[in-house]
C-alpha cells in the first residue's frame, strides 16, 4: 500500500504538469520557446534530411552505374554475336554467289568441280580439301574461267596449289586479238608478274590482250584465262619477243576455288 501512494502522487503531478503546459500553449505563452526550439532544431533537421537525400542519390547513382555497366556488357555481347552472325552470313552468301558464278563459266556437266576454301597463302596456296575428297597431285584448280594453278602436294584434309606466279610454273599459252594470235610459254616470276616467252616476232600480241591456256599439258583444259598482257617486250637482236602478263583477279579475294577432278 505504501508503494501505491507515491506512484499516485507522481501520476497526479504529471497530469497537473500536462494541463499546465496545455494551458500555456492555449494562451500562446509557449510560442516564443517553441520558435526558439524550431530555429535551433530546424538547421539540424534540414542537415539530416539533406544528408539522407545525398546519400540516397549516391546509392541510386551506384546502383544505376552498376546496372548500366551490366547492360552495356550485355549489349556488347549481343553486338559481338550479331557481328559474328553477320560475317558468317556474308561469307556464306559470297560462297553461294561464287558457286552460281562458277556454273556460268564452266559447265558442271562437262567439268567435275570440287569447291574448296583457301586457308593459307605463302609460296603455295593451301586449300581445305585433300585426298579424302578425291584430290590428286597434278589436278588443275580454277576460279570461274581463270586458271589458278595445279595441285603439287596433298594430305588427307588439305592440298597445296602451285600458282601461275611460281617460278617453277610453265604453261603453254596463246593470246588473241583482232589481228591474230601470239603463242608462247607462260613462265612464273618472283612477285606478281608472269612472263610470256618464246613468241615469234611476226605473231600478233598487244597490251591488253587476254592470254589463254593451250591445253598441251594434259591436266589443263584449253581456253582457260591465264591473265592479261601488260607490256610487250621486243628486241631486234633476239629470236623471240616477250610479254609481261598480269593476273586479272586477286587470289586473296577469293572465297572459293575449284579443283577439276577426274
Amino acid at each position: 500500500m505504501e508503494k501505491v501512494i507515491p506512484d499516485l502522487k507522481v501520476f497526479l503531478i504529471l497530469i497537473f504538469l500536462s494541463l499546465f503546459i496545455f494551458f500555456l500553449d492555449i494562451v500562446k505563452i509557449l510560442n516564443l520557446p517553441k520558435q526558439l526550439v524550431f530555429y535551433i532544431t530546424n538547421p539540424v533537421s534540414f542537415g539530416i534530411y539533406d544528408t539522407n537525400r545525398n546519400v540516397g542519390k549516391q546509392f541510386h547513382f551506384i546502383f544505376q552505374a552498376r546496372f548500366a555497366s551490366q547492360e552495356n556488357k550485355a549489349l556488347k555481347e549481343q553486338v559481338g554475336k550479331l557481328l559474328s552472325e553477320n560475317a558468317a552470313l556474308r561469307k556464306n552468301l559470297a560462297e553461294t554467289e561464287t558457286l552460281v558464278s562458277q556454273e556460268k563459266h564452266l559447265d558442271p556437266s562437262t567439268y567435275n568441280l570440287l569447291p574448296a576454301r583457301p586457308v593459307g597463302l605463302g609460296r603455295y596456296l593451301k586449300i581445305d580439301k585433300g585426298t579424302i575428297s578425291g584430290i590428286k597431285i597434278g589436278q588443275a584448280v580454277v576460279f570461274e574461267d581463270n586458271f589458278v594453278g595445279k595441285i603439287i602436294a596433298v594430305t588427307p584434309a588439305s592440298s597445296n596449289i602451285q600458282l601461275l606466279t611460281d617460278p617453277d610454273s610453265k604453261i603453254a599459252a596463246f593470246s588473241q586479238n583482232k589481228d591474230g594470235k601470239g603463242k608462247g610459254v607462260l613462265i612464273g616470276q618472283f612477285g606478281t608478274d608472269i612472263l610470256m616467252d618464246k613468241i615469234l616476232h611476226e605473231e600478233k600480241i598487244a597490251e591488253g590482250d587476254l592470254v589463254y591456256s593451250e591445253g598441251l599439258e594434259g591436266f589443263l583444259p584449253r581456253g582457260l584465262v591465264l591473265g592479261k598482257v601488260s607490256q610487250v617486250i621486243e628486241q631486234t637482236n633476239e629470236v623471240f619477243k616477250q610479254a609481261k602478263v598480269q593476273l586479272i583477279f586477286d587470289i586473296r579475294d577469293m572465297e572459293l576455288v575449284f579443283v577439276i577432278l577426274e
